[in-house]
């Protein structure tokens, strides 16, 4: 995957070396590489070690391999489309998933900040973006009213 942005420890970078390729097809042939493959193509084999949800897919179908997966991938076919935002909220808070979690799909700059105070740590931009613009989009807002993934306080209880 190109323009692949990821956050390691609040800091975001832009990952040059991203060994993970993105299935979408469920016909097309699977080499023995790095694959992100769809939900229903992965629960025939679910020894491979990442998967990307739709947004009509059920997160806790994942919970008993929540412990062997690297990654969990979760789309956004289009910008209007925030189901992935819950999926990623309840993948962290009510499944305790710690690991990568990537937005992949129709991801814009302007949707960065909200992803990541969703629970995201990785991010596929959109292939006609630049992702060093879009780094810009990981600052975000400075301070955060409500609750999120990463302040599950309010402003008010952090004083």
């Amino acid at each position: 995957m190109n323009n692949v942005l990821a956050l390691e420890q609040g800091v975001a970078w832009i990952v040059t070396d991203d060994p993970w390729r993105l299935v979408r097809n469920e016909e097309d042939e699977l080499p023995a590489s790095s694959l992100i493959v769809p939900l229903a193509r992965w629960l025939q084999n679910p020894a491979r070690h990442a998967v990307w949800l739709g947004p009509d897919d059920e997160v806790e179908s994942l919970k008993p391999w929540l412990l062997t997966l690297s990654l969990i991938a979760l789309d956004f076919p289009s910008f209007r489309d925030g189901r992935a935002y819950s999926q990623a909220y309840l993948l962290r808070t009510r499944l305790g998933w710690t690991g990568e979690l990537r937005a992949v799909g129709d991801v814009l700059r302007d949707q960065l900040s909200h992803m990541r105070q969703c629970g995201f740590d990785s991010f596929a931009v959109r292939e006609d973006k630049s992702a060093e613009d879009a780094l810009k989009g990981l600052a975000g807002m400075s301070v955060l009213y409500g609750r999120s993934v990463i302040e599950p306080r309010p402003l008010f209880r952090r004083r």
